[in-house]
């Protein structure tokens, strides 16, 4: 797209949503301030590179799709992240995976990892001024084939798994005390029953025990926050999921920790953006895991859809930006991989602009009027407001392409680079 074009639409754009009331350009500063953690697991199907030739298996997930030009080493991995963060504006973080280490060939199993293994991380964050997140790995491994980790009755699998996790913690303190700003370590884990198990109460305890022993040792926040992620099922724990939300809701706010919300990981009639507003009333930060879930948790690609702009208008309107921490969380395998991270990265944060762009102040009070109507029809009303062109000229300004611009660079890439590999 032309500069002066954009330019063009952005000074008449700006001037229809003035009539509201609402500064364009103030929703743009607010939006450059706005930080997504870009997950590393798009790139190669959430293989990990623990050995040759890894791929994803078990945890109640999966990657379909064989696009080619997935990342095979950690160097083309950087590769496609680096042309990713070449083509989003604003403010990016990389949130990685325990199993994407650089452990030099040999087999190092996940309850001997060290921070020696991710320095080769660090350093490549220090080197773009980025932050880091971090999430322990507990699937995709002999020890998790049964459905059971830190909740198994089996005491050597339970305290292989808290180990692991310890020592997560303890790489992911020293990723914030390098780089500077606090990582964020995210829990998750697969356990759960394929069909209907009776000692529900024994596994949930047996997970407490478990999360007491991992949270034991405190990190100083400004290097480390926790966050324990729930979910409603998965293939192979139809039945039952030990990490329910109403379990990790309950712990998270006794043990001062943070809860993830996936909005692939609930019922397809519950709405995340809905539980927002609540959970902030008592939890002083939340971690978001943005993806898109067709009829069930099935991780595609994020895009402009209700469901996403619902979650950002919620954290807006509750004035929350600097609450909680926005993450992706999505891996599908059948399109081109670094399409899929910056179509699902702007889609995103074009939900948080068109958020910013909405005459609160004006709709509440419609509300407390009990104008309905009137404020149904602002809503409608905003929806067909020249929202693109405000888009548009904040890529400018951030210096990537606008509009459908990154689709020819994206396809240059494939040409040029995933489709040599």
């Amino acid at each position: 797209m032309k500069k002066e074009t954009i330019e063009k639409a952005y000074k008449l754009a700006k001037d229809q949503y003035a009539e509201l009331g609402i500064d364009t350009d103030k929703a743009l500063s607010a939006l450059s301030e706005i930080v997504i953690s870009l997950h590393c697991w798009q790139t190669d199907d959430v293989g990990g590179f623990e050995k040759e030739g890894a791929e994803l298996g078990g945890g109640g997930i999966q990657a379909t799709g064989n696009y080619p030009g997935k990342a095979k080493t950690i160097g083309q991995m950087r590769d496609d992240l680096d042309k990713a963060m070449s083509l989003i504006p604003g403010k990016k973080r990389l949130n990685l995976h325990a199993s994407y280490g650089e452990f030099g060939g040999k087999l190092t199993d996940r309850d001997a990892i060290e921070v020696k293994h991710y320095q080769g991380w660090i350093d490549w964050a220090k080197e773009r001024n980025t932050g880091l997140d971090f999430n322990c790995t507990c699937f995709s491994h002999p020890l998790a084939d049964d459905g059971f980790t830190l909740s198994s009755k089996n005491e050597k699998t339970r305290a292989f798994w808290v180990e692991h996790v310890k020592r997560c913690r303890a790489i992911g303190a020293e990723m914030g005390k390098q780089l500077g700003t606090p990582t964020v370590h995210n829990l998750w884990i697969p356990d759960g029953s394929k069909d209907i198990p009776v000692d529900r109460y024994g596994v949930r305890k047996i997970l407490k025990k478990s999360l007491d022993e991992i949270f034991l040792v405190k990190y100083p926040k400004k290097y480390l926050r926790d966050s324990v992620e729930s979910k409603l099922f998965g293939i192979g724990s139809e039945a039952m999921v030990v990490g329910s939300h109403d379990f990790y809701m309950g712990y998270a706010l006794k043990n001062d920790l943070m809860i993830t919300l996936d909005n692939g990981h609930f019922h397809p009639t519950e709405s995340v953006g809905d539980k927002i507003s609540s959970l902030l009333l008592f939890y002083d930060e939340l971690l978001l895991h943005m993806t898109r879930g067709v009829r069930w948790d099935s991780d595609h690609v994020t895009t402009l859809n209700e469901e996403i702009v619902l979650i950002a208008q919620e954290i807006v309107r509750a004035k929350a930006l600097g609450r909680v921490n926005i993450g992706l969380d999505y891996f599908d395998a059948s399109l081109n991989r670094v399409g899929a991270y910056v179509l699902g990265t702007r889609a995103v944060q074009q939900a948080f602009l068109f958020a910013l762009l909405e005459p609160h102040a004006a709709l509440v009070k419609m509300e407390e009027q009990g104008k309905t109507f009137q404020r149904l029809a602002m809503l409608e009303l905003m929806k067909s407001k020249p929202f693109g062109a405000i888009w548009d000229y904040h890529c400018l300004k951030n210096n990537v392409p606008a509009g459908g611009d990154y689709i020819a660079e994206i396809e240059k890439y494939e040409k040029d680079v995933l489709l040599k590999r």
